[in-house]
């Protein structure tokens, strides 16, 4: 079993796809097949069916998968411990961060870096919150840049570098705008407008009105607070967006009893050895918050 067949075999595994398994190492999709190929003989076992445009691990894939991604991460974190010794800060740094974040939050941070470190290669990715922690616990990444799990996975570490203040927001058109005092139940008349379902921002917020024994009336769902920020501005309902969103067609709900927050910071994975780019990334964070 080589490290590049078994780079492959992950690929794949990941993707459920030859083609898109080759785009992501960079290499040709007859080349992930023979790697796949050699893979299959040495260990004399099958180990992707194909169906179709479908591929699926078969029995002998599922029970090799998590051991592969343990000796790949044992090879990876080998290589990390010895490019380390160098004390250069160069390489590619894969980072995974979400679109709010790497709007409101990251710019000067980025900038601080590529200044200072402009040997290392940003491969920078936007995503859920929720898909970075994922990618993190499989090693794909190695940091994020996220709202912070209300309960993070036990291979995963968290720092905290902001705390967002959400708001209560509605549109100033909107009918709720016309009441001097806007009431929990003046609020439960009307849909409002969230983010997606098993997201932590929306388990925040859901948390809270369990606690008031609430359920609120959802009309439209979307994980981009930028589009949820627009929906809320022509009057289709009302939200709790971060403080950092507000703008003046907005109006801002004072909802008296529930306070609510949400922290964003860095995540790595616990048994990682971070590379010196990943280490002065997360020094530049803690500095400039």
């Amino acid at each position: 079993m080589d490290i590049a067949s078994i780079r492959a075999f992950l690929a794949v595994a990941d993707h459920a796809s030859f083609s898109q398994a080759a785009e992501s190492l960079k290499i040709t999709q007859p080349a992930v097949s023979k790697r796949i190929a050699a893979l299959e003989l040495d260990l004399s076992e099958k180990l992707f069916d194909r169906i179709g445009r479908k591929v699926i691990l078969t029995e002998a894939g599922n029970t090799i998968l998590p051991k592969c991604r343990s000796i790949l991460e044992m090879v990876e974190d080998t290589e990390l411990s010895l490019s380390n010794l160098s004390g250069q800060v160069n390489g590619c740094l894969r980072l995974g961060t979400s679109h709010h974040i790497g709007l409101h939050h990251l710019p000067p941070v980025i900038s601080a870096f590529t200044q200072k470190y402009p040997d290392v290669e940003l491969d920078l990715h936007f995503m859920d919150s929720e898909t970075v922690c994922e990618k993190i616990s499989r090693g794909d990444l190695e940091l994020g840049i996220v709202t912070l799990p209300l309960v993070p996975p036990e291979n995963i570490s968290c720092k905290i570098l902001w705390v967002d203040k959400l708001n209560f927001v509605v549109s100033k058109q909107h009918k709720l705008a016309e009441l001097e005092n806007i009431s929990i139940n003046d609020l439960m008349k009307f849909n409002a407008i969230l983010p997606n379902k098993d997201t932590y921002t929306r388990g925040i917020i859901e948390n809270a009105f369990k606690q008031q024994n609430l359920i609120i009336k959802t009309s439209l769902s979307t994980n981009y607070l930028e589009t949820i920020k627009m929906m809320v501005t022509v009057g289709l309902g009302w939200s709790i967006l971060p403080e950092t969103m507000h703008q003046e067609d907005l109006r801002i709900i004072n909802m008296p009893g529930i306070q609510l927050k949400r922290e964003l910071g860095y995540v790595q994975h616990r048994q990682r050895t971070l590379s010196n780019a990943a280490i002065a990334m997360t020094s530049i964070l803690t500095s400039l918050t």
